[in-house]
């Protein structure tokens, strides 16, 4: 049996790709049109993992997908880096004078503005997913409109790239999580994704990152969150990385003292950036 993992868009997505960057190609990927439904798939057993994009190095946090990891409550096992190249992608023989409408997902379109500038006279249309809008226009043979998606989503669906790397960074990654239903132990782990609260008070927040700094624990990510419904009440989402397991450890016993709703949401090995 293959181990079945949910993404978020169709096949060819970067998701996909991220997918066999972390598990390898002997896998199944369910196909789902939105990342709550590669949620509810974890939930009901009909899928192992979820592969869900976090951030990315332009277009930033992907907010919306933080509510998701405090609604479901699943365990992060590992992260995977992918190095994102943007290709602009056409039907068979279509040229450049062609094309009228130009379809992605708003994070690509963000990631290529610089290029598609100098295209004022297109339409510029979101869609669900990178892979989806190629595969839209090899199902309908569409003449006038050109896809944003990787040179992967082009082959699959038997188009042509009419312009590579069209990204305006070519420093383009996006970090990934791997969601588990269960807990996974990970031998060597240096790596955690924490959520917690604190208090009003003046240098609360300070407090608890002074307490990972005094045990030489490195935190290379924050983001906060509104706690719904609770106004001037926060969620904060943090990465934190060790070299020493009793210094994690040791900062972790502090920082409990210093928080409320404190939750370890995986542990896992950092994966160098690609």
């Amino acid at each position: 049996m293959k181990t079945k993992i949910a993404i978020q868009g169709v096949k060819a997505s970067f998701h996909e790709e991220a997918a066999f960057k972390y598990f390898g190609e002997e896998i199944e990927t369910i196909e789902c049109e939105s990342f709550k439904k590669t949620c509810d798939m974890l939930k009901q057993g009909k899928a192992d993992y979820v592969v869900m994009a976090i951030e990315n190095s332009i277009a930033g946090s992907i907010l919306p997908n933080y509510n998701l990891l405090r609604d479901y409550r699943f365990h992060i096992i590992g992260e995977v880096h992918l190095n994102i190249q943007q290709n602009l992608i056409v039907y068979p023989g279509v040229k450049l004078g062609d094309v009228k409408f130009v379809e992605s997902h708003p994070i690509a379109i963000r990631q290529c503005d610089e290029f598609l500038s100098d295209f004022p006279d297109w339409t510029i249309k979101e869609g669900m997913d990178t892979a989806a809008c190629a595969k839209n226009i090899a199902d309908n043979q569409l003449k006038n409109t050109a896809a944003i998606a990787s040179a992967m989503a082009a082959k699959l669906y038997g188009l042509e790239i009419l312009e590579k790397r069209i990204e305006t960074n070519k420093k383009n990654a996006t970090r990934f999580l791997i969601l588990s239903n269960e807990v996974v132990e990970q031998k060597n782990a240096n790596k955690a994704s924490l959520s917690f609260q604190t208090g009003n008070a003046v240098g609360s927040l300070a407090n608890v990152l002074q307490c990972f700094a005094e045990q030489h624990v490195n935190l290379s990510k924050i983001q906060s969150m509104p706690v719904v419904g609770k106004r001037n009440e926060y969620d904060f989402y943090v990465d934190v990385e060790w070299k020493k397991q009793s210094d994690y450890d040791a900062a972790i016993r502090k920082v409990l003292k210093h928080t409320v709703n404190f939750n370890i949401m995986g542990e896992y090995i950092k994966n160098e950036k690609v």
